[in-house]
């Protein structure tokens, strides 16, 4: 069995400053699935996160909407390079998002992460598997 696409479905409370936000991060907007109601980011090839307003949200679930003193779910991303890890993190704060933790580096993979303005946690790695220990 493979999954051919993934969509991660995210409570907000304002599509218009949260698509500000992702779309100074450098991401496309699918415009053909998003409204007022939200907004789908393409952030890889079959890889999209719709932020959807919290009202609308509540339409496809039976449990509230985090408060945001919660945390349901880290959003773990890969890049390419060091670097690009750093470049997402870096405009992430730079538009508004607080830096999550320190960055981590394990030799073969490198970490940064930065809670949006939305308050979802977002993990952001690059990783070297052909340097990944053994044991």
């Amino acid at each position: 069995m493979k999954i051919n696409q993934i969509y991660v479905n995210l409570p907000v409370k304002d599509i218009p400053k949260t698509k500000e936000f992702w779309t100074n991060l450098g991401f496309p907007v699918n415009e053909n699935i998003s409204d007022e109601k939200a907004v789908c980011f393409i952030l890889g090839e079959n890889i999209c996160v719709m932020f959807i307003t919290e009202e609308y949200f509540m339409t496809f679930s039976e449990r509230p909407v985090p408060k945001g003193d919660t945390t349901q779910v880290l959003v773990a991303i890969g890049m390419d390079t060091r670097e690009e890890v750093d470049q997402i993190v870096n405009a992430a704060v730079a538009n508004g998002a607080t830096q999550h933790e320190e960055p981590q580096d394990y030799g073969w993979m490198y970490q940064n992460s930065f809670w949006d303005i939305n308050g979802h946690g977002w993990n952001v790695t690059f990783a070297d598997m052909s340097q990944m220990p053994t044991e």
